[in-house]
């Protein structure tokens, strides 16, 4: 048992668990929880909690493993919360096959590590235990079966931060937004300086849509010719989610045309990913932060050590950094850089969920949204969603 730099539990434990069977081995594998997760309220009304197993087949010798079970329970493997095997199990892999379609089996080689993301969804309020436990069942080539059981999982007793919108003009779609793990953003683990962790665990790029439900209304074949200006969200009001104190910021950085070809970034900062950007702390250890932001667009008093209000206008969005399109990408993390932080969830105080969507529709100018707006309070708004914000 270890524990990570900033204090949350690393479990690392071989199975204890005997069998008279022959072909029950310990399974030679590590297996570990790098952050501690809490507790959220999605758009859905239920529940939920993610975090990420990261399981390595340690020995050469041992050959493949093929992870046949998992399965989740709360203090007796008798009573499990969740159990994943097939084509569930297979969906909590963020990478897909060469030609993007899902993998159908979740394969470890010898000496290698994969990670997988687990998103759990409660029927009710209060329905998650403070400690989850693991049973992991894995199979060899030569069929030999091996078992892992325990890689506790302390849930986090800490509520999410309740925040504002940072948004208020136009519909907006949720894209790569909490719940997809094959997305951009959760799936995306960043190795630096010894750690890794997952910044983007609950980030949202917010597109902005017409009452059409389209970003942009061109036809297809001309979607390349747009400017931003043709686009539904770009230069709408970006506001401050709380009271906070701006940690980082900058400006100057220019726009990029939609859909143009993008460069690697020069590194996984917050310099080589953002674009124009803000962070700003809204809380001790909660940092909010906006990328992608309109060149000139940042208000002119803002530098680092300026404290903003709630709702006070902070900028535009806008298509600078590594964006393809106009949209303003928002995450909540512990630290006030890109690398070495862990995404955090967030709930927002007030929205309407208005539909469904995705990134095919939006940009296909004769699909039609269905509008069917809800009242929310206090949810994570979750990937696909079309929302609305509630007036300032």
């Amino acid at each position: 048992m270890h524990r990570n730099r900033n204090g949350l539990l690393w479990m690392v434990l071989l199975c204890v668990c005997g069998s008279a069977s022959s072909q029950v081995k310990n399974a030679p594998v590590e297996i570990r929880v790098t952050h501690e997760p809490a507790v959220f309220r999605g758009s859905d009304d239920h529940d939920h909690l993610a975090y990420e197993l990261h399981v390595t087949n340690f020995y050469k010798d041992t050959g493949s493993l093929r992870l046949r079970k998992l399965t989740v329970f709360a203090a007796s493997p008798d009573k499990p919360i969740a159990t994943f095997e097939g084509d569930s199990l297979s969906g909590l892999l963020s990478k897909t096959k060469d030609d993007g379609t899902p993998l159908t089996e979740v394969v470890i080689p010898a000496e290698k590590r994969v990670v997988l993301f687990v998103w759990l969804i409660a029927a009710g309020h209060g329905d998650f235990p403070r400690t989850l436990h693991h049973r992991f069942e894995f199979v060899d080539d030569k069929g030999k079966t091996y078992l892992a059981e325990g890689m506790p999982v302390i849930v986090s007793g800490t509520a999410p931060m309740r925040i504002g919108a940072p948004l208020r003009q136009h519909l907006w779609m949720v894209n790569e937004g909490p719940g997809n793990a094959r997305s951009h953003h959760w799936g995306s683990l960043v190795a630096v300086n010894g750690v890794v962790t997952i910044p983007q665990r609950f980030a949202i790029d917010f597109v902005g849509l017409n009452p059409s439900g389209h970003a942009v209304e061109v036809a297809p074949e001309k979607l390349r010719e747009t400017v931003n200006a043709d686009w539904t969200g770009f230069h709408s009001e970006v506001l401050a989610v709380a009271e906070g104190v701006v940690r980082d910021v900058r400006d100057g950085i220019e726009d990029n045309r939609p859909l143009s070809p993008q460069e690697e970034p020069d590194s996984l900062t917050a310099r080589g990913l953002y674009g124009n950007f803000i962070v700003l702390e809204i809380a001790p250890g909660m940092f909010a932060h906006y990328a992608h932001l309109e060149r000139g667009s940042i208000a002119k008093r803002l530098s680092v050590g300026t404290k903003v209000r709630k709702g006070e206008v902070l900028a535009r969005v806008g298509d600078s950094g590594s964006s393809s399109a106009p949209h303003l990408h928002f995450q909540v993390t512990n630290e006030p850089v890109f690398e070495e932080s862990e995404g955090l969830p967030f709930t927002i105080e007030g929205f309407s969920l208005v539909g469904k969507t995705d990134e095919g529709a939006i940009l296909d100018g004769t699909s039609k949204l269905e509008l069917h707006a809800v009242s929310k309070h206090a949810e994570l708004p979750l990937s696909g969603d079309v929302i609305a914000f509630d007036s300032h």
